[in-house]
């Protein structure tokens, strides 16, 4: 297998977890575990149950999911918040996870389980804007907040790898400026979302 691309947007980042492997990439590629990750991001450490409740599994599914994840190495049990022996929470591994199909040209089963991990996101994407549209704008305020842009531009590899860089530098920085204030009731979960590739017209 080839090894990581340093070089890659992204590759630099120390609270992101490069995937090099065809298990973690199948993983990600189950809508249900996807979710439970997308919940652990949001809201932190929880237990099965709590994440049965977030997500309408069972607990008994609920916590194969997390097993599956923690063998891909996903997530991890956060011994430090249980409060006897029978109670398990479980954190995300790393802040978020990136991978390029290039690094697995000579794997084609993880070609295969990454392309299945970038469509799953693809149409969870696209199924979230949808339920945003659908909802009406029930809320001015919000509605009035959210944004959406679709840009052309003409740029060489090397010049999208900077743009890249620079978006996810930003992201970066509201990141680190919020986290001190995570918690102000103003705020709710924003999902941002952005694609950058070569296409015609």
């Amino acid at each position: 297998m080839n090894a990581p691309d340093p070089t890659r947007p992204g590759a630099d980042r120390p609270d992101v977890r490069t995937v090099t492997d065809a298990q973690a990439l199948s993983a990600m590629a189950n809508p249900w575990r996807s979710r439970i990750l997308d919940v652990l991001a949001v809201d932190g450490p929880a237990t099965a149950s709590q994440l049965a409740e977030r997500t309408g599994l069972a607990v008994g599914s609920a916590s194969h999911h997390l097993k599956v994840l923690d063998q891909a190495g996903l997530v991890e049990e956060a011994r430090d918040l249980a409060r006897d022996k029978r109670e398990r929470w479980w954190r995300l591994v790393s802040r978020s996870t990136r991978w390029s199909r290039s690094e697995f040209a000579d794997d084609a089963g993880a070609v295969t389980a990454a392309l299945a991990a970038e469509s799953l996101a693809l149409q969870r994407q696209y199924e979230r804007a949808r339920d945003w549209l659908g909802a009406g704008g029930d809320n001015p305020e919000w509605e009035a907040a959210a944004f959406a842009t679709q840009t052309w531009l003409k740029l060489s590899p090397e010049e999208l790898a900077d743009l890249s860089r620079e978006v996810l530098a930003l992201i970066d920085r509201w990141r680190e400026r919020l986290d001190a204030d995570a918690d102000r009731p103003d705020r709710r979960p924003i999902l941002i979302f952005t694609r950058g590739f070569p296409a015609d017209p």
